[in-house]
């Protein structure tokens, strides 16, 4: 039977949400199963899953793979099927993985497992692959009507409060350019001060303002690494900033751990949540129900939280 199982990822970003789910192939070369799963384990975004509409209706412009090599039908509720346009890449791996990235669907698969097993498992994964499609096509749409405009009095998320862009030619207080104020008053938004003269570019203001961001990040996320880790009886070995747009973070075994820098716009129970999501990876390397107790443990209303990321939609950033 071509489905042995089928294993996907948690999902979890910002402008790309994207997740991966494998399904073991015939023939495949058996090894012993381990005691704790090998590997990385990987966090992308959700947004709610909306209607994809089947054929005949307006245009999905996911469904089709920007270099597509490959298209199939896929089974919706009811009779109804849409066509979903693939890329289908030949790699050295076990299983067939499917990623859906804002390109579309990609799909990967052994050089020894034929297009009909290919196409039975996209067919038995078509609930997945359709949702996944839809999210993503949701967020890019809600995504494209938000912009920031790089430029003085510009508002950005700060740990899930608003910062306000200020330009001060004359500002040097710090060695980095930048300093945050808070609010004098509640209700009025903090402001981030930047070393810049009034007339300064658009790619000046947002790489200025990204640098302070991701310093804060990296100083924030390591802050809540090394409170959590003790806790779960894990060791972390190294922190990344991640850029990438499929992503919220991942774990690998060896104890590295890579978190994207835009989550510091997320309050700081949002990022508690991926920061221990992510540590207790280095105790289960899956999202069993053995996972989900143990992210539990430390945050109970991990459901809450990982709403948040799924509805929050962060605007574009270039």
């Amino acid at each position: 039977m071509l489905l042995n199982w089928i294993q996907a990822s948690l999902d979890f970003f910002t402008g790309n949400a994207s997740a991966e789910a494998t399904t073991t192939t015939p023939n495949a070369p058996r090894e012993p199963t381990p005691t704790r799963a090998k590997g990385r384990a990987t966090t992308p975004p959700e947004t709610p899953a909306q209607p994809i509409e089947s054929k005949g209706s307006r245009s999905f412009s996911l469904l089709r793979h920007t270099d597509a090599t490959h298209s199939l039908h896929l089974p919706m509720r009811g009779s109804d099927e849409i066509e979903v346009a693939y890329k289908l890449e030949r790699a050295k791996r076990r299983s067939i993985g499917f990623v859906v990235t804002d390109q579309g669907l990609n799909v990967k698969a052994p050089q020894w497992v034929g297009l009909p097993d290919i196409n039975q498992a996209l067919r038995a994964k078509a609930p997945w692959i359709l949702r996944k499609l839809s999210e993503l096509q949701t967020r890019t749409e809600q995504s494209m009507h938000q912009s920031i405009r790089w430029e003085d009095g510009a508002t950005l998320q700060f740990l899930g409060e608003p910062v306000t862009l200020v330009l001060d030619p004359t500002h040097t207080a710090t060695r980095t350019n930048a300093q945050w104020i808070g609010p004098k008053t509640p209700g009025q938004a903090a402001q981030l001060l930047l070393s810049l003269p009034h007339d300064a570019s658009v790619q000046q203001i947002r790489d200025a303002a990204k640098a302070w961001l991701m310093r804060q990040a990296s100083t924030h996320f390591t802050e809540r690494l090394q409170h959590f880790a003790p806790q779960l009886g894990v060791k972390w070995t190294r922190l990344s900033l991640s850029n990438a747009g499929t992503r919220w973070g991942s774990a690998k075994i060896d104890g590295s751990i890579r978190l994207h820098w835009r989550l510091i716009h997320f309050k700081p129970s949002v990022i508690d949540y991926v920061v221990v999501h992510e540590l207790s990876h280095l105790r289960v390397m899956n999202h069993s129900p053995q996972f989900w107790d143990t992210v539990a443990t430390l945050v109970p209303d991990y459901a809450k939280q990982r709403k948040q990321l799924r509805t929050q939609t962060l605007p574009k950033w270039e």
